[in-house]
């Protein structure tokens, strides 16, 4: 149980990790969109999806060339009070708004297929 504890705290103690999975609460993203809203190296963003993977706060699955992470859909009871905080918790903070109006215009095939 406290690895499991320590995995979801070190998840969350980045705040780009945060700003990811604030923006999987509301959509399903793929790397290269989660790429362009945080400005950040695609092996950066992989290294932060890996360790939310990891600690079972976020999933993925391929839709044709695309690897689509999302919110894990079937969460445990300790992640599932993680997500609930954060989604709960970090509402006005100004990056995180800026961060829910920037999903709405990424557009993953000019972004990907460039």
């Amino acid at each position: 149980m406290l690895d499991k504890q320590e995995k979801i705290f070190k998840a969350l103690s980045d705040s780009n990790r945060i700003r990811i999975v604030k923006m999987l609460q509301k959509k399903s993203l793929c790397v290269c969109e989660i790429k362009a809203i945080l400005k950040l190296a695609t092996s950066t963003v992989s290294k932060h999806l890996s360790i939310l993977r990891e600690a079972g706060l976020v999933t993925d699955w391929k839709d044709g060339k695309w690897i689509n992470y999302r919110i894990n859909p079937e969460p445990d009871a300790l992640t599932a009070n993680a997500l609930l905080y954060i989604q709960l918790q970090i509402e006005d903070d100004e990056t995180i708004r800026k961060d829910r109006k920037s999903i709405c215009c990424v557009d993953r095939i000019k972004l990907c297929c460039n």
